[in-house]
């Protein structure tokens, strides 16, 4: 029998492979987090309120999410209302209430279940803002010993990012306090957008292992700022990509509202 694994599926089979390799898990976690999951409800949504199935396992609750709608129905046996939205939309709700995650259990290779402190690390690591720098670059260089894994990080978190700003480039850089370091600055990029690709950024060095601080973030806007963009060119592009919206939308369940559109996440019961 021939067994179409998901993304999870093969971050978490990386996983089980070394469990002591911390890239490899974390690595799991940041699919978890870019996931969409399918949410188990308890019974039909009213509105945009919704209550997750609990379940009770050694008196800790657990609610159950599966990666793919038939994933859901094959563990209940049939169609049942569920919710839909992304991992990190789901562990930032339930943070701090002492609920784990049942994940994909006995339809899949990735089953398993996270406990309250896993789904809390996860929601605070996610939650947390980068620190705003005061310091001022002098001089740009081309950036030296960038490990792969984090050059990949950065193309996975800013895959779709190509919408929000012109261009990325990855530099070496000397402050005017003596500090030096890595900057990834974006050019052109929407200042809306700003919080969320120095997020991505974090991110990517969380999940890479690499350790947090490791790339500093700007944002530079031509005319302005022309000089130092000048300067980029010294740097190595991250590629920006874009969204394929020719991709068909899935098809929409009545009993699935609530969660299918990502700026009105369910209120959870």
């Amino acid at each position: 029998m021939i067994v179409d694994l998901s993304a999870l599926d093969v971050a978490h089979a990386a996983m089980q492979r070394d469990p002591a390799d911390d890239a490899r898990r974390l690595q799991f976690y940041a699919v978890l987090a870019d996931s969409p999951l399918f949410l188990m409800l308890e019974g039909e949504p009213e509105g945009e309120s919704v209550t997750p199935a609990v379940f009770n396992v050694a008196g800790v609750d657990y609610i159950l999410v599966f990666d793919a709608e038939d994933r859901l129905a094959q563990f209940a046996g049939g169609a049942v209302p569920y919710a839909s939205l992304a991992g990190r939309g789901l562990v930032e709700m339930i943070a701090g209430q002492g609920i784990g995650l049942g994940l994909n259990l006995d339809v899949a290779p990735s089953a398993m279940m996270l406990g309250p402190d896993a789904v809390d690390w996860l929601a605070a690591t996610l939650g947390e803002a980068p620190a705003e720098a005061t310091a001022r670059p002098r001089a740009i260089h081309a950036p030296q010993a960038i490990p792969q894994a984090l050059r990949d990080a950065l193309a996975a978190r800013l895959s779709h990012a190509g919408m929000l700003a012109a261009s990325a480039s990855l530099v070496a850089v000397e402050y005017d306090d003596g500090s030096r370091g890595h900057m990834l600055a974006f050019v052109d990029a929407d200042p809306a957008a700003a919080p969320q690709l120095a997020a991505a950024v974090r991110e990517a060095l969380v999940f890479s292992g690499i350790e947090a601080g490791a790339v500093d973030v700007a944002f530079v806007r031509q005319p302005d700022d022309a000089a130092f963009i000048a300067h980029l060119a010294k740097g190595s592009g991250i590629p920006l990509g874009r969204p394929d919206v020719s991709r068909s939308a899935p098809a929409k369940s009545k009993t699935a509202g609530p969660g299918m559109n990502p700026d009105r996440p369910p209120i959870l019961r």
